[in-house]
């Protein structure tokens, strides 16, 4: 992606200059100098090492807007795989050094790299064909060891939608048709998601101030196997494509607008631009491995955002009055509609139920789409492509469900009051966290 910004770090190391030392009359002897290795110079190895990284796998790097002299110099000469992972050795050895003499959240940053390297030792060894059985892949990447439910845990939740969209045929067919009504039109998706995208920054910016400057464009894309994707490029700017291979529902417009944008992806990547890239010279945020804890805060906040942003009512009111009537949708007489979708977040766990079961080869593919299409309530195409993701990123699924569950429990550790639940939302989303730091 293009680099929109190029700004130096302060990460060159304390040198010890030469001194003269007295000895016994007539002989004079100079120390050698020794360098003295700081966290600084350790972020900006990890830096390089992840850029490098990131040569061996489309999509690794997720975001990165440091010096551009930088990431052409990795993609010029990367290291090899057995190298990089000596390199992540050695740097994690360095950490564990310095990290005696550190606290607070020096201390934090010392942690929060050190399971990046974790990660990043495991991308390098599945990169090359290694498999890990799904929750401990996703213990070494993410960070958490997911328990999972048992598919029967659900049976009860798609009970509780088959009373609220009773008839005959498949339950899945049944919801689909009735979600089919509240499908944007297509020469009404810009309007509506512009109008939804600017509610959500409304909602946000009265609890996180945002750089001065920051902006985002958005995009309308097909052939992907995900709904909607910020890329960060960096200078508080950021491209947001939405997928349009199916009919977009009303219910994604809020859902993406904060997700991807405020106050998830967008404020958080520009938090820690600001305030630890820029703020601190903390050169390891100007990079975004996605395989790594970061995208379990990532995905759980920007998820728990959209809860924050619009409580249940006032997501209600903005849908019924404000964008149904911008899509042309007519407004349904009753709740059903949101019942319905409530209901359908409520089991949504199953989807990394299935995607364990698919990953450590319990079930084949088809087997997969068919569950999915039972516990999501899906098309078989949208359950397709729900199986096609689970492909490509693997258990990176736990982060949306998972993290968000982790999110929301330690926000609402810190008090009943809305100041108090935004103030810690903000801290998770510009400080170096890792889901370890996460009240639970």
């Amino acid at each position: 992606m293009k680099l929109r910004l190029v700004f130096g770090f302060a990460a060159s190391a304390l040198a010890l200059g030469a001194c003269a030392v007295s000895q016994p009359t007539g002989t004079v002897a100079t120390a050698a100098a020794i360098p003295a290795d700081t966290m600084n110079d350790i972020a900006g190895d990890y830096v390089k090492l992840s850029l490098e990284i990131g040569t061996y796998e489309d999509g690794y790097i997720d975001a990165y807007y440091g010096p551009a002299s930088i990431r052409e110099a990795a993609e010029r000469s990367p290291r090899n795989k057995p190298q990089l992972r000596q390199a992540i050795a050695q740097l994690r050895e360095r950490i564990t050094r310095l990290a005696r003499q550190t606290k607070g959240v020096e201390a934090r940053r010392a942690a929060f790299l050190d399971a990046q390297l974790i990660a990043a030792d495991t991308r390098l060894e599945m990169i090359d064909g290694k498999r890990y059985p799904f929750a401990e892949e996703a213990e070494r990447l993410f960070g958490v060891r997911p328990e999972l439910k048992p598919l029967s845990d659900y049976d009860a939740g798609l009970a509780r939608i088959s009373d609220l969209v009773p008839g005959e045929g498949p339950l899945a067919a049944r919801v689909d048709a009735f979600l089919d009504r509240f499908t944007i039109p297509k020469d009404r998706l810009q309007s509506v998601f512009d109008a939804s995208i600017a509610a959500c920054r409304a909602a946000t910016a009265p609890h996180i101030k945002m750089p001065d400057g920051e902006r985002f464009t958005l995009e309308f894309v097909t052939g992907k196997s995900w709904s909607g994707y910020n890329y960060y490029k960096g200078d508080y700017v950021s491209l947001i494509q939405i997928n349009t291979d199916f009919p977009i529902r009303l219910s994604r417009a809020i859902d993406l607008g904060c997700h991807e944008g405020y106050p998830g992806h967008h404020a958080l990547n520009m938090l820690l631009e600001q305030r630890l890239a820029r703020g601190r010279g903390w050169s390891e945020f100007s990079v975004y491995p996605l395989f790594s804890p970061q995208s379990l805060i990532a995905e759980g906040t920007a998820n728990h955002g959209i809860d924050m942003a619009f409580p249940p009512e006032a997501k209600k009111a903005i849908e019924r009055d404000m964008l149904m009537p911008l899509a042309g949708i007519t407004a349904p007489a009753d709740d059903r509609y949101w019942q319905l979708n409530d209901a359908i977040k409520a089991i949504s766990g199953a989807r990394l139920t299935i995607a364990q079961l698919y990953l450590d080869g319990k079930i084949g593919r088809e087997r997969a789409v068919e569950l999915t299409q039972q516990y999501l309530l899906m098309s078989p195409a949208r359950a397709d492509q729900s199986v096609r993701f689970t492909e490509n990123y693997r258990s990176y699924v736990i982060n949306y469900g998972l993290g968000q569950q982790m999110v929301a429990a330690d926000v609402a550790a810190a008090g009943i009051s809305a100041n108090a639940q935004w103030s810690r939302f903000e801290a998770l989303i510009s400080e170096p966290t890792l889901p370890s730091d996460l009240r639970r």
